[in-house]
């Protein structure tokens, strides 16, 4: 049996760490096959292997920091710290830990929550042009947004221009009654959220009135060219590549444009090809153009999505699988047909 004692850790922590009903420990003690048990202020942490008890506690410092940062700590974040210690990787850690993006409108501060986060803020500062694409619940658009505003508030661009298609997920919802703005609302909806967050719904009001903040469908941008501007382009999969050729050529000067989207989300007519694919196979060796690609590890929603998106994966595999198995026998029968 291996022991190791981590000690003079606050109260606070411990609660934070033990979470409701010993919720999180037991997290924890399942993933590395160890006993966490806590006596005043000092963790004590015993298992069958010194690698398991090490990791253990590597685990538990690491979310100390989290815990210093005032954030709270969650399922998600002890798995995704458990993922990093069993990588060997805490010293990429280190890089999210400092870094503050912005403030939202009630003084949260906004800070990547993983690595591959952190990776996307640095690349959205040092290029013109990045693609952030990825899985649901990355914070691929949270993140671009609350960049947006950063700029805004530092005085690095004179405006923030947001827009996305106007594609319906899989249904169609016939004609909308009210205005212009009425009907383009419910597909713009998670960009108000974001911005409203962040700046808070009066401000956030105020900057649209005076067109600091513009909010438009991708099918406005046409024949515009935006100097002085931080645009992003949301669910840029379910563009055409002639939409997106269009949008890319916006760009005006000490512009920066981001691009977001989930290639696995196409809701684009049948054999339709996607502008997002088309052009991620296009711009790949631009320099000033970043390709950035967010995994399952990045997702930050419910512990659930993270799990959904990994069954979809394997399906996915499975069929890729099965089908290029299958094709020599397909080709033989077409010959035989032939014959």
């Amino acid at each position: 049996m291996f022991e190791k004692s981590i000690p003079d850790l606050s109260i606070d922590f411990v609660l934070k760490l033990f979470g409701t009903l010993d919720g999180n420990i037991e997290n924890i003690e399942n993933a590395f096959s160890v006993s966490v048990i806590s006596r005043e202020g000092v963790i004590r942490i015993s298992g069958d292997t010194a690698s398991d008890v090490n990791m253990a506690a590597s685990c538990i410092e690491q979310l100390e920091k989290v815990s210093k940062m005032s954030e709270s700590i969650d399922e998600n974040t002890i798995n995704y710290v458990i993922t990093i210690v069993r990588e060997e990787k805490e010293n990429e850690l280190d890089a999210i830990y400092n870094d503050c993006i912005c403030l939202t409108n009630k003084g949260k501060p906004i800070k990547a929550k993983t690595v591959g986060q952190q990776k996307y803020v640095d690349a959205i500062n040092q290029n013109t042009i990045v693609f952030g694409v990825g899985p649901a619940g990355t914070g691929k658009t949270f993140l671009a947004v609350a960049m947006a505003v950063n700029a805004l508030k530092k005085k690095q661009v004179s405006k923030i221009v947001l827009t996305r298609p106007a594609v319906e997920a899989g249904e169609k919802l016939g004609f909308l009654p009210g205005d212009l703005q009425s009907k383009i609302d419910p597909y713009l909806r998670p960009l108000y959220d974001a911005l409203g967050e962040m700046l808070g719904n009066e401000s956030f009001k105020n900057c649209g009135e005076k067109g600091i903040i513009e909010i438009v469908p991708l099918a406005y941008m046409r024949g515009r060219t935006l100097d002085d501007a931080f645009i992003i382009l949301d669910e840029a999969q379910n563009t055409t590549p002639e939409q997106m050729k269009m949008f890319l050529t916006r760009l005006g000067n000490n512009s920066k444009a981001i691009i977001t989207g989930d290639i696995t989300q196409v809701d684009l007519p049948y054999l339709r090809k996607s502008g997002l694919v088309d052009a991620l196979e296009i711009l790949d060796d631009i320099k000033g153009i970043c390709i950035f690609k967010f995994t399952h590890k990045d997702v930050v929603r419910h512990p659930l999505v993270q799990k959904i998106i990994l069954a979809y994966e394997k399906r996915n595999r499975e069929n890729s699988q099965r089908n290029e198995n299958e094709r020599p026998r397909r080709e033989t029968f077409k010959r035989r047909i032939k014959e």
